[in-house]
């Protein structure tokens, strides 16, 4: 089994636990991305069009023999060649010829094990410093990946002091890059609630939340999740494996009991 060093919230080693076997697991990062895919399918919303739309209406084709097109016509109008078409597609106001249904399936379902397959290969993608670099992750004053700090962290509610811990645990860089790469999406986005684009940054990964989200929370780009709660979608953001990730030693020693 793999050795790795438990740091303080000074930066200081303190001492060598070993890695469960979950962080040797093989690397697929095709069931990552559908494991994330299922994630984000799930969240979206079914929606369609009311079924009647454009179909109120007392219009009626006059037949053929009249020199006209035999589109359907509005009643009690003019003249069948000068009244109005109406129901059909290419009608004004009229239905449209396609609309989007409800009943469409839009979740991309995944089976339970293979999703539990996948936490497993993020987890151990996560310990990869190629990997983590070839993600945009700065790491050059990182000491080690994956990173496992005291359970001390997880009692730190204020920013200020979050920031000192990250400081010395070497994962500022990687916050300031994360609060750097915001930028406005291109396109009609801008005008339907998404007009910005954020950044990812350092995942922490605790065994008990006492605080640590709210210490945390303003910083850009991290996210706080309990091992519990682990999914695909935060260890591999945008199906793209290798996040830097920061695990308390409780947060290890429980990840070598699940996702089995």
């Amino acid at each position: 089994m793999k050795k790795v060093k438990v740091y303080s919230l000074e930066g200081e080693v303190t001492e060598e636990i070993e890695l469960p076997e979950i962080f040797q697991e093989v690397f697929r990062p095709d069931l990552i991305k559908r494991a994330v895919i299922s994630a984000q399918t799930a969240r979206v919303q079914p929606w369609g069009s009311d079924p009647m739309a454009g179909k109120r209406t007392t219009a009626e084709s006059f037949g053929s023999g009249r020199g006209i097109a035999m589109v359907p016509r509005v009643k009690g109008s003019r003249h069948p060649a000068a009244s109005k078409a109406a129901f059909i597609p290419q009608a004004v106001g009229g239905r449209k010829a396609h609309p989007p249904r409800p009943q469409k399936v839009l979740h991309e379902k995944i089976n339970r094990k293979e999703r539990r397959f996948a936490i497993r290969s993020a987890l151990a993608a996560t310990t990869n410093p190629e990997l983590v670099e070839n993600r945009g992750h700065k790491v050059e004053n990182v000491p080690q990946i994956p990173m496992i700090v005291d359970d001390e962290l997880c009692k730190v509610k204020k920013t200020k002091e979050t920031r000192e811990i990250f400081k010395k645990l070497g994962i500022m860089d990687d916050i300031v890059r994360a609060k750097e790469g915001k930028k406005i999406r291109s396109g009609k986005g801008k005008m339907r609630g998404r007009k910005y684009k954020f950044t990812k940054g350092p995942l922490i990964v605790v065994g008990d939340d006492k605080g640590i989200s709210l210490g945390a929370r303003n910083h850009a780009g991290v996210d706080v999740v309990s091992v519990e709660n682990l999914n695909a979608e935060l260890l591999a953001p945008g199906t793209h494996p290798g996040r830097l990730t920061i695990f308390t030693k409780s947060a290890v020693e429980k990840l070598g009991e699940l996702f089995q």
